[in-house]
């Protein structure tokens, strides 16, 4: 499941933005090991967001997953790669107040040792981007 860096709960304190460092696999292929994420802290998150969470059974722990439907009682969360886990399905609804922000933006830092012109285009053109969020998860929420 992605964990966040630690780096990412001493500002949110002081600022509505902060940055967070994705580790793990459940959110291919919108997120990716290493990506760096804008986090607006405090958001108000609607259905097919891309969020960061207090995990619910280990609360040191932030990760990122998607708001799929709000229940009662908090959040149903589910990553985007549905063979990773790590989701509603392993521990539930996530109550309201462990749901921290918002993901807006994602970076996605150069690959080691790729020094072709085509791959830095490549990259260039592919390495920022806003976080959509996907309306459409509920139709895929019902089919599973």
């Amino acid at each position: 499941m992605p964990e966040l860096s630690q780096e990412t709960e001493r500002g949110r304190a002081v600022l509505p933005f902060g940055a967070a460092e994705v580790t793990g696999p459940s959110m291919v292929p919108t997120l990716r090991h290493g990506d760096r994420l804008l986090v607006h802290w405090g958001a108000r998150v609607r259905p097919g967001d891309v969020v960061v969470l207090r995990h619910p059974f280990q609360q040191d722990l932030l990760v990122v997953k998607r708001a799929t439907e709000r229940r009662d009682g908090g959040w149903w969360v589910l990553g985007d790669n549905a063979f990773a886990g790590g989701d509603s399905t392993d521990y539930g609804v996530v109550p309201e107040d462990l749901v921290l922000g918002k993901v807006r933006f994602r970076y996605r830092p150069p690959a080691p040792g790729r020094r072709s012109p085509f791959a830095a285009v490549r990259w260039a053109l592919s390495a920022a981007r806003p976080v959509p969020a996907d309306r459409s998860v509920s139709k895929r929420l019902r089919a599973r």
